[in-house]
């Protein structure tokens, strides 16, 4: 694709599982050090103890990214079973509270709830995080910041298609992304501002570090076209660039429990913006949409995920969700044999026929309610059903 090499990269947050009580479980350094004579640094902690990230390897396609999440996941999840734990990809877990969690040891961790108190953690949330390699020339830095100006409209769309979190604390929230809403509670947050350029958007990573909120940074970190001043990475926008990795990170998803629709989402992602990218080598551009308007559409993927009508700005008026998406797969449809991901992205379809994750998780608890067992057996239920759909697909 010309301009940027669009490789993949993507992070999955899991759930630990103990299958007994089918709670959460602080099980992360016992899984670490087993897990990382595999994985290595693929293998990451995160914040609470009774969670554990995974990176894949910089993928050329969307086929390396799958047998990537496939190899990682199988691991995972084998080195859980050695240590009595079960994992789940969705993005809350159906019971267990925040309160009850154990944080993970290191600075980054202290800092944060530390600074953060509660918004950080209340944090029992989980994601999964698509990186787009653009480079790191101060050319790719401009390309990156005018895709993303242009990306910011689809993100509600694609929240829409991932989400897996309709529960909270054992209650159904109405919402099918409460995850959503729980990580809105930290400062820079949500759909990201529209800059002018990369020089505006690196001022801006600068003046925060400079003032105390974001770190600091040394000299000898600097890249091209960062100034070095602040990481970056303390800013949690719905998509961020990643200077230092050279990526443009796309992070509003929820967890995607079935591994078919997580790559779906990522081939879809990497589609819009190749896209993008074309539509500028035509000097043609997605027009840019305001804020306002878009956190619009994200609330209304928040609370129905895809069976909500989102609004289409251009005509002014709502459209069903199904319609639109089948919009975008026209709008990428000259793109996905170039990325060899057709077969990929035709998967959304699949998406609306079965529901997202939290589709299923409420037909999965309300079907055990109906079948007279207890609220709180109704929930193992979901628990269960998580468990067994993280392992298919692999």
């Amino acid at each position: 694709m010309p301009n940027a090499p669009l490789t993949l990269g993507i992070e999955e947050e899991y759930q630990i599982i103990d299958p007994h009580t089918r709670e959460l479980t602080s099980y992360i350094q016992q899984m670490l050090n087993q897990g990382r004579v595999v994985l290595g640094d693929q293998l990451k902690p995160e914040f609470m103890q009774s969670q554990i990230e995974v990176g894949s390897q910089i993928c050329r396609d969307v086929h390396e990214a799958r047998a990537e999440i496939a190899r990682l996941r199988r691991t995972v999840s084998e080195v859980a079973e050695q240590t009595g734990c079960r994992i789940v990809a969705a993005s809350t877990h159906p019971f267990s509270r925040w309160t009850e969690q154990l944080i993970s040891e290191g600075a980054r961790y202290d800092d944060l709830a530390s600074e953060m108190k509660d918004a950080a953690r209340r944090m029992l949330i989980f994601g999964m995080h698509v990186h787009l390699g653009f480079g790191r020339t101060p050319e790719a830095f401009e390309l990156m910041i005018d895709v993303l100006n242009q990306l910011r409209y689809f993100l509600p769309h694609i929240l829409a298609l991932t989400t897996s979190s309709p529960f909270w604390h054992g209650r159904d929230t109405g919402l099918k992304s409460y995850r959503s809403l729980v990580f809105q509670n930290m400062p820079r947050s949500g759909i990201p501002p529209h800059f002018y350029g990369y020089r505006e958007y690196d001022h801006y990573v600068e003046l925060m570090g400079r003032v105390g909120s974001l770190g600091r940074k040394p000299d000898t970190a600097k890249l091209a076209g960062q100034s070095g001043a602040g990481d970056p990475t303390k800013i949690w926008w719905d998509a961020r660039p990643h200077p230092n990795l050279g990526t443009l990170e796309v992070r509003i998803c929820d967890m995607c429990t079935h591994i078919d629709d997580a790559i779906a989402v990522a081939a879809l992602i990497q589609a819009i913006v190749a896209k993008l990218i074309r539509l500028r080598n035509q000097n043609q551009s997605w027009r840019i949409y305001r804020g306002v308007f878009i956190d619009e559409n994200k609330w209304r993927a928040v609370r129905y995920g895809i069976h909500g009508d989102l609004i289409d700005f251009g005509i002014e008026s709502e459209v069903p969700m199904r319609a639109l998406a089948g919009e975008i797969l026209e709008l990428v449809d000259d793109v996905v044999d170039d990325l060899g991901s057709r077969a990929e992205v035709s998967r959304i379809a699949q998406i609306f026929e079965r529901g997202t994750s939290a589709d299923r998780q409420l037909s999965a608890y309300y079907r055990a309610l109906d079948e007279g067992r207890s609220r709180q057996e109704a929930l193992f239920a979901v628990v269960d059903h998580l468990v067994a759909e993280t392992a298919q697909g692999w």
